[in-house]
This record gives structure tokens, C-alpha cells and sequence, in this order.
């Protein structure tokens, strides 16, 4: 693969900072980082020869030879810290969710078209080979109409992951569906469609001092195609990761993206056709203790790259992400509390 010229920053030097600066080191240039720790900062910079700054202010006065920031901060400051960026004439890459309230997406929307600039938004689980191929044969109508769909959503998160972290808390994280499953609402949103109305269930079983919101949840939808769906979630399958899976029940067909995060196509039944030879996905972000969604962040920095210099198509509009946001808030917002 060539790098090209794009010259990054980063905002946020936390576990998924280390991801970003990967691939941007394969396939662009790392000039700058920021983080409010110190030593997170400098550890990072360091490691890819860039410069360290300690407030986000300093970084966009300074860092003049950047073209594109990368928002790896809390949930809670995306919407603050891409505002600013873009505000400041540079490119933004937002990771998930976008921001945790549609007010706020839509002021990031507003902005970027405001100062002429692009904000892109991260939707990795797209990528995966699974996901990819049903999108696929959904959108050349192989399914037919859409009857129903389960998303569910089974992963181990305990104390320690949410330790000494803005993880838990109400104002930074904003909540399991913003920072453990975004990606998953997110294909409910591009592969089915709109959701009309929602019915909902939380409660905070094992994790009451520990998190400042659901630990678990139950959703039922209407989308506006008439489809149904449920969305059942907890971060307490025991010990471990258990499934990440999607299954849509069509006209044409049946078909169940599985494993533990959506990595694996675990049944196909669709009228004359078939998904077949399908490529090896990435492996999932490797975090210790625990797993996240599969890695495809140099897929998102590929198209990213893409766009800015051959105006490619985006992959990932940031109104995809203000609709990842706002299917989740319809899902808090009905939610009825029940522990």
C-alpha cells in the first residue's frame, strides 16, 4: 500500500488512539497527538515520532501542518472536540458514536457545512466480510421485502473495564448502546432502515456501583418499510464475549450473521442463490481482558484517504451517524427502567 500525503493529529490517546495511529502511520503521517494525561500523549508521540500537545486548544493553534484530526476522545467530547477541529479549518474523523445526543450531531452536520469541511464518520462493522455480502444481496433484492429482523448483542464487559475510567459514567460515556454497540445499531439503520417507534426495557443487574446506567436491555422496533425487529444486549454473558448476530427473516430467505462479533455467517437459506467464498475478516480489537468489534479501521482510513484525494464516494456519511444516534435515543427515550 503507498501513503499518501494526508498528515493527521489525534485527539485522545486512549486504547483506540493506539488502533487510529496504526493505520494512519501505514497509510499517511502522524504529526501530532493530544491528550490531557501527559505520559498518554508523549508515550504516543514518541512511538510514531509526531508532537505532543496536552490540550486540544494548543494542538489546532499550533499544529498548522495538519490536514485531518482524528476524534479518539470520550463519547461526551466528540461532538466538542470535532466542532472545534472543524471550526479551526481542518478534516475530522469522528470515532463512535458521533456524538450521544441528535442536538449534537446535528451541530457537527451544520458546522463541517458551514467551513467547507468533510466529517467522517467510523461504521466499521460494515466492512466485515458477512455484513458486506447480505448488504449486498439485500440491496439486489435477493431477499425480497423484509419481514423481521433480532440483533443481539451478548458481551462480557466486568468492574475492571469500567476502573479508574470515564467508561460508566453518564456524562463521557453516555451509555452500553453508545460505546459498547453503536456499531451494531448502526446495521440495523443501513441494512433494514428507519426506525419509526420503539419499545424498550433497561436494568442495571451486576454492575450498580460500578456504572451510572443499564448494564442490559431489550428493544422492540418498527421501522418505517414496516419491518419489526427486537434488540436484546448485555454486557453479563459470563466471563466472555458470547455473540455479536444479526438474523433476517425475508421473503426470499433467512440469514444469520454470527460469532462474536459479527465475524461469521452462520446460516444462509435464500431462494436460487447463495453467499459463497467469502474473504477472511480482520481480527477483533484485542483489548486484554476483552474483545471488541472487528478491526476494520484501515478500510475506514482507506476511504477516508479516498475521498480527500481522488473525491471518492464516503463510506460513512456523518447523517449515518446522526441516525446511529437517534435510533438509540428512541430507544432510551421509551426505555422504562426496571432495576
Amino acid at each position: 500500500m503507498n501513503k499518501s500525503n494526508i498528515r493527521f493529529a489525534i485527539v485522545g490517546c486512549g486504547r483506540i488512539a493506539q488502533r487510529h495511529a496504526e493505520h494512519i502511520n501505514k497509510q499517511g503521517t502522524l504529526v501530532a497527538v493530544c491528550d490531557i494525561v501527559k505520559e498518554k500523549a508523549d508515550t504516543l508521540a514518541e512511538k510514531y515520532n509526531a508532537k505532543a500537545f496536552y490540550n486540544i486548544e494548543d494542538l489546532l493553534k499550533n499544529a498548522k501542518d495538519v490536514d485531518v484530526v482524528s476524534i479518539c476522545s470520550p463519547n461526551g467530547l466528540h461532538a466538542t472536540h470535532s466542532i472545534q477541529s472543524l471550526k479551526a479549518g481542518f478534516h475530522v474523523l469522528c470515532e463512535k458514536p458521533m456524538a450521544t445526543s441528535v442536538y449534537d450531531c446535528g451541530e457537527m452536520i451544520k458546522t463541517a457545512e458551514q467551513v467547507n469541511k468533510r466529517l467522517f464518520a467510523i461504521k466499521q462493522n460494515r466492512f466485515n466480510p458477512p455484513v458486506a455480502a447480505v448488504k449486498q444481496a439485500i440491496d439486489e433484492g435477493r431477499l425480497g421485502k423484509i419481514y423481521s429482523v433480532q440483533l443481539s448483542c451478548f458481551w462480557n464487559r466486568n468492574k475492571d473495564y469500567y476502573e479508574n475510567s470515564w467508561k460508566g459514567t453518564k456524562d463521557l460515556d453516555g451509555g452500553t448502546l453508545y460505546t459498547q454497540f453503536s456499531h451494531f445499531i448502526d446495521l440495523l439503520y443501513w441494512m433494514i432502515g428507519d426506525v419509526k417507534s420503539v419499545e424498550a426495557f433497561t436494568g442495571n443487574y451486576a454492575h450498580q456501583d460500578t456504572i451510572e446506567f443499564e448494564d442490559t436491555g431489550v428493544a422492540i422496533l418498527s421501522f418505517y418499510n414496516g419491518a419489526i425487529g427486537t434488540v436484546n444486549y448485555t454486557v453479563n454473558s459470563y466471563e466472555k464475549n458470547m455473540e455479536g448476530s444479526l438474523t433476517i427473516f425475508a421473503e426470499k430467505g433467512t440469514v444469520k450473521i454470527g460469532g462474536q462479533y459479527l465475524n461469521e455467517l452462520e446460516y444462509q437459506n435464500i431462494e436460487n442463490y447463495k453467499i459463497d467464498n467469502l474473504p477472511e475478516g480482520n481480527k477483533a480489537n484485542n483489548y486484554g481482558n476483552y474483545q471488541g468489534s472487528m478491526s476494520n479501521h484501515d478500510k475506514v482510513y482507506e476511504n477516508l484517504i479516498d475521498v480527500l484525494t481522488n473525491n471518492a464516494s464516503i463510506s460513512t456519511s456523518a447523517f449515518e451517524g446522526l441516525k446511529t444516534v437517534e435510533i438509540i435515543d428512541k430507544i432510551y427515550s421509551a426505555a422504562k427502567d426496571i432495576k
